[in-house]
């Protein structure tokens, strides 16, 4: 299956340590993920995004564009493919508009389902998947169902109304294809629905059977007594809700983040529409 990573921080940052050097960073795992990559990065709230159709540890574009950009925003994705052909079209990540999406997953049955799912879609986005996996119609599938409720793509979206949107887009798709298989060493042919979506302003990670992680502190943070954002949730669980910065993983990147497991059905997320200068954070649990 695919690997994902991204954060959302108040302070730019560069992703080459990540992406990397790391022992288990997306390079190195890009060895038995050789079916492409992308990375998204937001300047001035808008989204680039950089991807290819070849594998990332030997792809010198990939390590230029880590080890370059300095964003607030970052998405990066690595493939290794279960639908749709090796081609820069069904490359992850997806765009549309300041919207970003990245899925690590399958849907069991893909040409069973395919028309039913793509209904979901409204007629004014339908156009613009342009590939043949299922993960890019999931994506529109989301921004359907975020549009429906907001009436708009464009304005700002707390982690709460993300992630109230994403349920219910995730509830009709689930209505079609059943339900996703709960065990990250399954098959790869049964349905898995992990992601992460972002504006660049609002991020949301779903845990939807392959493994995903999060992180908002450290064990150390070697620029504590220079970073003038420096305060004592960068070295602990927030108190009161807001953080500094939330980075997913599919997997615990080494170095000094404190990294949780996300269990199946559980959305993380956040904002930086209520605070000046933090990021609210949602953790939701599965509703049992």
């Amino acid at each position: 299956m695919c690997r994902l990573f991204a954060f959302r921080s108040i302070i730019p940052s560069q992703v080459h340590q990540s992406l990397l050097h790391a022992e288990n960073g997306l390079c190195e795992l890009s060895l038995d993920h050789p079916d492409g990559w992308g990375v998204s990065y937001y300047i001035e709230g808008a989204p680039h995004v950089v991807k290819s159709e070849n594998a990332a540890f030997d792809d010198h574009i990939f390590r230029r564009v880590s080890g370059v950009v300095a964003s607030q925003t970052v998405l990066a994705h690595i493939r290794k493919a279960t639908l749709g052909n090796q081609s820069i079209l069904n490359t992850h990540p997806f765009q549309y508009g300041r919207w970003v999406f990245a899925h690590n997953g399958n849907i069991k049955n893909w040409k069973k389902h395919k028309d039913d799912l793509r209904r979901l879609v409204s007629l004014p986005l339908s156009r613009y998947i342009l590939g043949d996996t299922d993960s890019e119609t999931l994506f529109f599938i989301f921004l359907t169902e975020l549009f429906n409720e907001h009436q708009s793509l464009t304005k700002g979206l707390t982690a709460e109304q993300l992630i109230e949107g994403c349920q219910k887009a995730l509830d009709k798709i689930r209505a079609i294809v059943g339900p996703y298989l709960t065990q990250d060493d399954g098959p790869p042919s049964e349905t898995y629905l992990t992601f992460i979506l972002t504006n660049g302003s609002s991020i949301v990670g779903f845990q939807g059977g392959k493994n995903l992680y999060y992180s908002t502190y450290k064990t150390l943070c070697h620029e504590s007594k220079t970073c003038s954002y420096f305060e004592a949730s960068c070295h602990a669980p927030s108190e009161d809700g807001t953080v500094n910065h939330l980075i997913l993983s599919s997997a615990p990147i080494d170095g000094e983040n404190i990294w949780h497991p996300l269990a199946p059905g559980d959305f993380v997320a956040s904002d930086d529409l209520r605070h000046p200068h933090k990021i609210s954070m949602i953790y939701k649990k599965k509703a049992l």
